[in-house]
């Protein structure tokens, strides 16, 4: 079996905690309005709209549109929910740039600094390249390589999205691992022949989370977090 030389990771829920993250920033842009609003189930409400936006553009029913832009538009129909139809164009800017200033998970930063001692390290997410790399800066997120869905233009779990990623590191598929909490996209890579590592994130959506609690089949590695991916993979600890 070919050496494993580069990591790919998903970043939504993976790398840091967008429900946290989004529920934080509503808070404060939307406190102004006076309205009686849960910030987790807004956060939960906006998140929910990401999978079906993306897949008109899988589906080919519209061109290849970045997050950003989905994200602005699913904004729109949560506003009209919660009441928020008054909203000032800044901080309807400012709440989609939310996603761009989301918080890593407590050990995501030290834990990616040690696997990029000995493996490449990127991005493999549904993200645009802005909001990830504004997002690095953020949240000190190392990454050797950003790569943004507008690269490979298709979103995962398009095939396309996992081998122009690895096209893109010169690598062969066998040659990269695909890094996430969620069992399906871990599927999804390892059909297209990438190694693969699961990371648990009990509380991506909350105490009541449902799913992806656990290791769903017999990835390459099983991990609680980064540090104890770091450990199975030997890296070295940082100083």
């Amino acid at each position: 079996m070919s050496e494993i030389k580069a990591l790919l990771f998903d970043v939504f829920g993976t790398v840091v905690d967008w429900r946290t993250g989004i529920a934080s920033s509503a808070r404060d842009i939307l406190k102004k309005y006076n309205k009686d609003i849960d910030f987790f189930e807004f956060a939960d409400a906006w998140r929910i709209r990401y999978q079906p936006a993306m897949e008109e553009v899988r589906s080919g029913k519209r061109d290849f549109t970045i997050l950003d832009i989905l994200h602005h538009e699913n904004l729109q129909e949560i506003k009209k929910t919660y009441g928020l139809t008054e909203m000032s164009i800044d901080d309807d800017h400012n709440l989609v740039k939310a996603w761009h200033r989301l918080p890593g998970w407590p050990d995501s930063s030290n834990g990616l600094k040690r696997l990029k001692k000995k493996f490449i390290i990127a991005t493999q997410s549904n993200g645009n390249i802005a909001l990830i790399v504004n997002m690095a800066k953020n949240s000190d997120l190392p990454w050797d390589m950003v790569l943004g869905a507008e690269v490979v233009k298709h979103y995962k779990p398009k095939p396309e999205a996992y081998t122009v990623a690895c096209q893109m590191l010169g690598l062969k598929p066998n040659e990269c691992m695909m890094v996430a909490a969620h069992n399906n996209d871990l599927e999804a890579a390892r059909l297209q022949g990438m190694r693969t590592a699961f990371v648990k994130r009990e509380t991506e959506h909350g105490k009541n989370q449902s799913s992806d609690l656990k290791s769903e089949s017999d990835w390459d590695y099983i991990s609680e977090n980064f540090i104890d991916l770091a450990d199975q993979l030997n890296c070295p600890k940082t100083t």
